[in-house]
């Protein structure tokens, strides 16, 4: 068993784990996260075969808080789990929307990120690491990202920022953000302020990215000690770059000219319909199908 680890040490001397080794060995990426006593299981599943006429990224992100975490187990007439909470899809969108533009553009392949707390501390919000943890999961994994991401919570308490602050020190915001980014740049922010200027809320968001850097290169660490810096080769359409530059010189200016053109919506559809038909009639008969594609 080779069980790897890496350590982020917050600016307040809390410590972060992500361990990789141990648990979920069969997913192509796995990995525990945790600070105190919150820990978060991720797992990455991806296809190695694209189903026929995919041509955009099938990624399904799902958080769960299990009833167990807390040492429970659901109430009523049914002892099991119901669907996913508000909460818990929120978060889902929360992870997705930091790793979906990251994953190559003509990369198809069905990818299934999965995100479990499965040991909950009263104090430590568990969304706020889920990012990370779905992120090292990909880090340790052969699946071909554009990565690591990770995502922080960043807090305004009594005029000082708090990363990743408790379900109490929250309540004393006057501004909470949960900022997804890369180690370049900043991809996802979401949160509420009371009332802050401009410039109090760039300085929220300069000063979680600071703290996401640090993320980031344990990640890449973590990789390195789990030999997965080189990804799989995947399987992807071929794009005809001559056709797309055809269609773009020929179509450009006029699809512009109709967007603009405040027509009513269904004859603004028909003008780009007559357009697609215009340009596809030029075509040899091969060409056709491909046209409407790179069109579309």
């Amino acid at each position: 068993m080779n069980i790897i680890q890496e350590s982020i040490t917050l600016p307040d001397g809390r410590v972060i784990t992500i361990e990789s080794g141990k648990l979920a060995k069969q997913a192509d990426g796995s990995v525990v996260v945790s600070m105190g006593k919150t820990m978060l299981l991720a797992t990455v599943v991806s296809a190695k075969e694209v189903k026929e006429d995919t041509d955009f990224m099938p990624l399904s992100v799902e958080y769960r808080e299990k009833f167990a975490a807390a040492g429970r187990f659901p109430g009523g007439f049914l002892k099991r789990e119901g669907r996913l909470s508000d909460y818990e899809i929120l978060v889902s969108r929360l992870i997705d929307r930091a790793l979906r533009p990251l994953f190559p553009d003509d990369c198809h392949a069905e990818t299934f990120v999965t995100v479990n707390l499965i040991s909950a501390d009263k104090t430590i919000m568990p969304d706020a690491l889920a990012g990370l943890a779905a992120s090292a999961a990909l880090a340790v994994s052969d699946i071909p990202f554009n990565g690591p991401i990770s995502e922080v919570r960043v807090a305004r308490i009594n005029g000082e920022f708090v990363i990743n602050p408790s379900f109490e020190e929250v309540e004393q915001a006057d501004i909470e953000l949960m900022v997804g980014a890369t180690y370049e740049n900043i991809m996802m922010v979401e949160g509420e302020m009371k009332e802050v200027s401009e410039a109090e809320m760039l300085q929220a968001l300069q000063f979680a990215h600071e703290e996401i850097k640090k993320h980031c290169l344990a990640q890449k660490s973590l990789s390195e000690k789990a030999g997965k810096t080189v990804k799989r080769v995947y399987c992807h359409e071929q794009n005809d770059d001559a056709l797309r530059e055809a269609v773009r010189a020929a179509t450009y200016d006029k699809a512009y000219a109709i967007a603009k053109s405040q027509l009513p919506k269904h004859e603004r559809e028909d003008a780009f319909a007559a357009l697609c038909d215009e340009f596809i009639a030029t075509l040899p008969d091969d060409d056709e199908k491909d046209a409407k594609t790179v069109m579309v």
